[in-house]
């Protein structure tokens, strides 16, 4: 018995072993008139160290009690290869610190006051970018006051942030004047394209908001803002507290699901082909992201449903694929099986030993030697 119950107790240790620590900093940002840098933190992912050639999303948020289920919450939610949300780099406010609640206050309470938004623009963002690996995809996340500054900085900043979370905001009494400016300010939205998640809930804290987000959620339904991606989404029976987990999951699911999302070989633009699918992940290298998303799913999945009625067409869509993604290893696999059921044994051979050559995970290079001993064994004979 104490055999076994030694076993349980070593096998949960080596469980816990897998799981890596993220890395906590302090970010000391000076600002101009102030005697005392601010002590922004910042939650580096597992892997920062590890793999010093990657850079990261940024996230950041006002509240400094926000870094604890932010951090647990995208441990979670991307310890599964980035899936579903990037690996990120989060970074939260000072508890208490003047300095920047008066910046808070300024911008809440006088009309046309950019001090914060100038803060953020010449001091915060560019100390962030110059210390880490950041990849130039920003969030700015917010709960209720700090959610109405998520608006003010849209409308007034758009251009700091590329996706803007924004749970439960505070409207009413034209906080941050985000109500009064909207309808001009929407429609001088331009540029590349903006992400707004705005949600709320019927609990007995936000009713007081609930007839400024309505009119919001119709000033974005019916003014001209192409620049500007929006969803509204209600939160109805749940408890006020729990909303920013509720938006912050919701919100990080629905922005990167272009990334996650392979095409179906069905979808109005994989009926367009090759250079459709191709057009489309560079729309999102080029405009909404501003780094890699790699067609490789996609183009394989429209290889596979072409190759099962044309062996032709799906091989030339599976020799786009490795085209278009050099690097996938994935990509190199699809078309050795391809060559291979074509017992074009030769070329299938080259092809899985390039996918061999670009990975080093476990998983794959099991698979893939496996698929490689197969494939000369079918040569020989």
């Amino acid at each position: 018995m104490n055999k076994w119950i030694a076993g349980v107790i070593l096998l949960l240790c080596s469980g816990l072993n897998l799981v890596q620590a993220a890395q906590l900093e302090t970010l000391m940002i000076k600002v101009p008139g102030n005697e005392q840098p601010m002590a922004f933190q910042v939650t580096l992912p597992p892997s920062y160290s590890k793999n010093t050639d990657k850079r990261y999303v940024l996230l950041f948020d006002f509240h400094p009690r926000s870094r604890g289920y932010l951090e647990g919450m995208h441990d979670w939610m991307s310890h599964n290869g980035d899936w579903p949300w990037l690996e990120t780099i989060i970074v939260t406010a000072p508890d208490g610190d003047q300095g920047l609640g008066k910046l808070k206050e300024q911008a809440i309470e006088q009309e046309g006051n950019t001090a914060l938004l100038d803060f953020m623009a010449q001091s915060l963002l560019p100390a962030i970018d110059a210390k880490y690996r950041t990849n130039g995809f920003r969030i700015m996340n917010g709960f209720t006051g700090n959610a109405g500054l998520v608006l003010y900085t849209l409308l007034n900043r758009p251009e700091l942030f590329n996706a803007y979370l924004a749970a439960s905001p505070v409207l009413s009494d034209d906080f941050a004047y985000v109500m009064k400016s909207a309808a001009d300010k929407l429609e001088k939205l331009n540029g590349k394209p903006r992400y707004l998640m705005l949600t709320t809930s019927d609990s007995d804290f936000e009713q007081r908001q609930l007839a400024d987000f309505a009119a919001l959620e119709e000033l974005l339904e019916t003014t001209n803002h192409p620049a500007l991606h929006y969803k509204v989404k209600r939160f109805d029976g749940t408890y006020y507290m729990t909303q920013p987990i509720l938006a912050t999951a919701y919100g990080i699911e629905w922005l990167f699901d272009d990334y996650h999302r392979v095409l179906s070989p069905d979808s109005e633009i994989a009926k367009g082909g090759v250079k459709a699918i191709l057009d489309h992940y560079s729309y999102l290298s080029q405009q909404k992201y501003g780094f890699p998303v790699p067609s490789t799913d996609s183009l394989i999945a429209l290889a596979d449903a072409e190759f099962a009625k044309d062996k032709d067409k799906g091989l030339a869509v599976y020799q786009a694929a490795v085209e278009a993604n050099p690097d996938s290893h994935t990509a190199h696999d699809a078309l050795a099986r391809a060559y291979g059921e074509l017992k074009m044994f030769d070329l299938a051979i080259d092809q899985q030993k390039q996918a061999l050559a670009k990975t080093d995970h476990p998983f794959w290079t099991r698979k893939y030697s496996e698929s490689l001993a197969t494939l000369e064994a079918q040569q020989r004979h």
